[in-house]
């Protein structure tokens, strides 16, 4: 299974949380999109320990060698419009930066691991 880990997903992991911990041990690939990425940085730098945890983040992805950092990509871009427009046309909204992260996991044909329940207005999207 390949797996995109969503920064809550990824915030529960480093507070300890073992079903996140056991679900990404199960993954053959684990995605951590630029998106992901962008909201962690900008986290670290708001916080007092930020060296720490970009070495604890970079760590992360070179874990195993089974992380895969995701770029945006055209074809992630089409996605995104798409999912955008289903979205609103449902008059069922979700933040833009899950829309980008809805549109990775649908172009990798990965689930998301999250705690966001709002995925699940995203049509043909995995939840893990």
């Amino acid at each position: 299974m390949k797996i995109l880990i969503d920064t809550n997903a990824y915030s529960a992991l480093m507070r300890g949380n073992e079903i996140i911990a056991q679900h990404l041990e199960k993954a053959a690939i684990v995605y951590l999109s630029v998106v992901v990425a962008g909201e962690l940085l900008a986290g670290f730098k708001s916080g007092r320990k930020e060296q720490i945890n970009r070495s604890i983040l970079k760590d992360f992805i070179e874990k195993a060698g089974k992380t895969i950092v995701l770029p945006i990509t055209l074809e992630t871009a089409e996605r995104f419009a798409s999912i955008k427009a289903a979205l609103r046309k449902k008059g069922r909204p979700i933040p833009v930066n899950d829309i980008w992260l809805a549109a990775q996991c649908l172009e990798t044909g990965a689930g998301i691991l999250t705690l966001d329940t709002h995925f699940k207005k995203v049509e043909g999207l995995l939840l893990v």
